[in-house]
């Protein structure tokens, strides 16, 4: 009998061993990742309506941003990506989902699609994606400051439809795609759809990335949108580098049959530069030019205008694990801020500390 036990527990141990060296040459079947975010503000006009951008609505409290979790499996030329948020962060950004309920800690499908490598260089997916406009993501652990740009928050924040991903050579790759109309997820009582495009050009001998994106359709209340968006991304050194993003988004209103122009425009313009002291220690230094004459967006219900946002951000960070101090100036040019007594004014200044994580 002891012997008997002593052999069975040799095949066990060398079963295991055998398992272990297996597994460890495989790709698991499923890759989870995620991240989290929270922050604190302080708005020195002492309340929560001079937030104009996203996610940081919020006065003197501390507040949670967003629990994140992905799941990727690939499986020959297959895939998919299940990508969830849980809060207020994601509440926000799939605003459409959970009409009205911005202060809500819901939980929300951030990215939903499948994809199929039809050939080596065509990618075809299916289902919902971030958008392709832009320079800031929705995940705060991806941006180096942790408030959001008045370009980011007057979107669009995903499109949900089928794209091909194409790889022209080595510098170049393509983007085509048939959208619902911007922010839906579900638009089965409209007949509008968006067509989104984007050119990408990397150049392997120096560290210098461009995007040319492009997105236009009716919206659903009829209403002819064009947007053409460019960003760009240099390196100067280990310790210096710079993006860019500028954008421009036209609506005319295809209801209205009258002579007169009913056309109306936003458009943006913002540099970021991001130095890195160390590993550790790194700051962000964001400048923004917001024009909306029009009164699309920000200025709506005024007779329209402008404003310029500075941001300051400090990154320190631990692992995976990155502390944000974070000063913010915004100076708009008719009174659309408040102080604490409503007393209209052109500035917003307000500090946060932010930390984020992911895995």
């Amino acid at each position: 009998m002891k012997k008997l036990f002593l052999t069975a527990f040799a095949v066990s141990q060398i079963s295991f061993a055998y398992s272990q060296t297996v597994d460890s040459t495989k790709s698991p079947l499923v890759n989870i990742s995620g991240s989290a975010d929270v922050y604190y503000k302080y708005n020195f006009n002492g309340n929560n309506t001079d937030n104009k951008t996203s996610f940081t609505n919020s006065q003197n409290s501390f507040e949670l941003g967003m629990f994140s979790l992905k799941a990727e499996h690939s499986f020959q030329k297959g895939s998919i990506v299940a990508d969830l948020g849980f809060g207020r962060r994601a509440a926000e950004f799939s605003y459409n989902d959970h009409p009205g309920d911005k202060g809500s800690m819901e939980m929300a499908v951030k990215q939903l699609y499948l994809s199929y490598q039809v050939l080596d260089k065509l990618k075809i997916s299916m289902g919902s994606f971030a958008t392709h406009i832009g320079y800031e993501l929705v995940d705060a652990y991806q941006n180096r400051n942790y408030s959001m740009s008045y370009m980011f928050s007057n979107g669009p924040f995903f499109n949900t439809g089928v794209k091909a991903d194409i790889t022209i050579n080595e510098h170049l790759t393509a983007m085509l795609g048939v959208f619902n109309p911007t922010d839906f997820k579900s638009a089965s009582w409209s007949n509008s759809k968006y067509i989104g495009a984007q050119i990408g050009y990397n150049a392997n001998t120096t560290p210098l990335k461009l995007y040319l994106n492009y997105l236009e359709g009716r919206d659903t209340a009829g209403v002819q949108n064009h947007q053409i968006d460019f960003v760009a991304l240099y390196n100067v050194s280990d310790v210096i580098g710079f993006g860019y993003n500028g954008t421009i988004s036209t609506y005319k209103n295809t209801r209205e049959k009258e002579a007169t122009d009913n056309t109306a425009k936003w458009w943006g313009s913002a540099l970021y530069m991001n130095i890195d002291f160390n590993k550790t220690v790194g700051v962000t230094l964001r400048g923004e030019y917001f024009d909306d004459a029009d009164g699309l967006k920000t200025f709506a219900g005024t007779t329209g205008g402008h404003v310029m946002a500075g941001t300051v951000s400090v990154n320190y960070k631990v692992g995976n694990l990155t502390i944000v101090p974070e000063f913010r100036l915004d100076k708009a040019s008719v009174d659309i801020f408040n102080k604490h007594d409503g007393a209209p004014v052109s500035t917003s200044p307000n500090v946060l500390v932010a930390a984020t994580y992911h895995f």
